[in-house]
């Protein structure tokens, strides 16, 4: 009787071993791909913005072609958003979709013409610039990071 009582504790330890084990991984796993994601959204983002920024700066450009350049320029962050919404924590895709549209406005402003010396271009790129702050702070604090000191 003692052996299969000696069988069956061994049997439940090994099983919560791996059970601790699976969990551990898979959380691993999760980990790395909100790492790849995150950084993915981030690089979506700052290329759109780099290109607002190029659109703000040239008064001269045709306006149809800026309005195009700044649809496309925006479309890759699209697709990384739907990504964000279903992978992130809830506390990043808050400030994910913050930051999405206050991008989206900055994109309109460049779409629309509006230069980077007018004060609605400005102030359009200081909250965008606030919001991906906040982004990238959620996104280290959910990935186990230390918050950078300012």
């Amino acid at each position: 009787m003692s052996a299969v009582v000696g069988a069956l504790i061994a049997t439940a330890s090994a099983a919560l071993l791996d059970r601790t084990r699976w969990r551990r991984e898979r959380d691993d796993r999760l980990l790395a791909a909100r790492r790849v994601l995150y950084a993915d959204y981030l690089a979506a983002l700052s290329q759109a913005r780099n290109a607002f920024r190029g659109l703000a700066r040239d008064p001269d450009m045709d306006p149809g072609e800026r309005a195009r350049c700044a649809r496309e320029s925006f479309a890759p962050c699209c697709g990384v958003r739907y990504q964000m919404s279903i992978t992130a924590a809830s506390t990043v895709v808050t400030a994910s979709e913050y930051a999405f549209r206050r991008l989206r406005d900055v994109r309109d402003l460049a779409a629309r013409g509006v230069l980077a010396e007018d004060a609605a271009y400005a102030d359009g790129r200081t909250e965008c610039e606030a919001a991906l702050t906040r982004l990238r702070a959620a996104m280290r604090r959910d990935l186990g990071a230390e918050p950078v000191r300012s």
